[in-house]
């Protein structure tokens, strides 16, 4: 299974042969996992790999229900749902972004995040409908008031737990592919910046039994930046469409203020009427004053900075904009002088006659003779 055309071939291990191989090495990780399955020998460490652990059966009105809760165990099912991430991630680059990059003919800073809009609209698009389906069939969207009735949320459905477990998975195996897509060095950083926010607000979730609110949070980020992407991607193709950029613009304001209201609702004013505020490390409590007030603080300090690079952006692109109308009216005027001249004679005419009509006469200067 090859994911990269070959046109020279490196010696084995070293750089430019791992990045060129890394999906086909990875490949044959996950199918030596899957092999385990076949022996009684090494199925039940595979499994482990596979499938989401802790789980727990409880009766419940509509029949035998299996709930999951977390655990150390999960980093063996993350590791493997990053390797598929790394393998679909190479999927998509060969046999959609590279076929659509050799048509567009796009520079190499453009190509890059071309290339990077690309890859996280499939992502935005596949988790947005997925978050989506979950809190419609959990009964988030009907009911609001559970997202934070019932705290702690230890037990999760498999859908929910497996959720979050592919989430960490794509971010963690974003930190890699900066090296495999050989990203350029000033671009590592911002890349980066936003990798570990993504990380650390859905393992606080995850950890904190606040996975409810996390879905609700997720979904609007992703609707967010899905279309900041998809309207990227289309200025890219043609850098005339810029009406998209305004309609992500409305959408990111209002969804960073349904993001506060919705955090302060949940957290601010819901967490902090339940009976039970005492830290419980075994029950999975850690509705205490100080962590909620630190999950307060983190969500309000990222929107806020969010905000603040969004007016930055605008502003920015703002000035850009005057600056380039500014330049087309210079060039326009040198290219066509003799309009110009005739528009400031016609100027000077009128403004003879309107000193005319006023009773004086617009004055005349002398000419000397050579």
């Amino acid at each position: 299974m090859a994911f990269r055309r070959r046109n020279k071939s490196y010696a084995f291990f070293s750089q430019e042969f791992l990045i060129q191989n890394h999906a086909d090495i990875v490949f044959s990780l996950v199918i030596f996992i899957l092999i385990g399955l076949m022996f009684e020998a090494t199925a039940k460490t595979a499994i482990v790999f596979i499938q989401p652990q802790y789980n727990i059966s409880t009766l419940s009105s509509e029949g035998e229900v299996t709930l999951y809760h977390y655990g150390w165990k999960d980093c063996a099912t993350i590791l493997f749902y990053l390797f598929i991430t790394i393998i679909l991630h190479a999927v998509v680059q060969e046999y959609v972004l590279d076929k659509v990059n050799r048509r567009l003919h796009l520079s190499k800073s453009k190509n890059t995040k071309f290339n990077e809009s690309g890859q996280l609209c499939v992502f935005y698009l596949v988790s947005s409908i997925w978050s989506l389906y979950v809190l419609g069939t959990e009964g988030y969207l009907l009911h609001p008031s559970s997202l934070w009735e019932n705290y702690p949320h230890v037990y999760l459905r498999f859908q929910v737990k497996f959720f979050y477990l592919t989430q960490l998975a794509y971010w963690l195996h974003s930190i890699p592919e900066l090296y495999f897509q050989k990203v350029r060095k000033e671009e590592i950083p911002r890349q980066l910046q936003y990798i570990a926010l993504y990380l650390l607000h859905i393992m606080a979730a995850y950890l904190l039994n606040l996975t409810r609110v996390g879905l609700v949070l997720l979904f609007l980020q992703y609707v967010s930046e899905l279309g900041f992407h998809i309207s990227r991607l289309f200025y890219f193709t043609d850098e005339n469409h810029h009406k998209m950029f305004d309609l992500w613009a409305v959408g990111f304001v209002c969804t960073r203020m349904v993001t506060l209201t919705l955090m302060f609702l949940a957290v601010g004013f819901g967490l902090s009427r339940a009976e039970d505020q005492n830290l419980d490390w075994e029950a999975g409590n850690f509705n205490t004053v100080f962590i909620r007030m630190t999950v307060l603080f983190l969500v309000c300090f990222t929107q806020s900075w969010l905000l603040w690079k969004f007016i930055r952006f605008q502003l920015r692109r703002w000035r850009e904009f005057r600056l380039e109308q500014a330049a087309r009216k210079r060039a326009a005027t040198k290219q066509n002088p003799s309009r110009s001249l005739k528009r400031d004679s016609v100027g000077h005419h009128e403004n003879g006659l309107v000193k005319a009509e006023n009773g004086t006469s617009p004055r005349l200067k002398k000419i000397k003779a050579p």
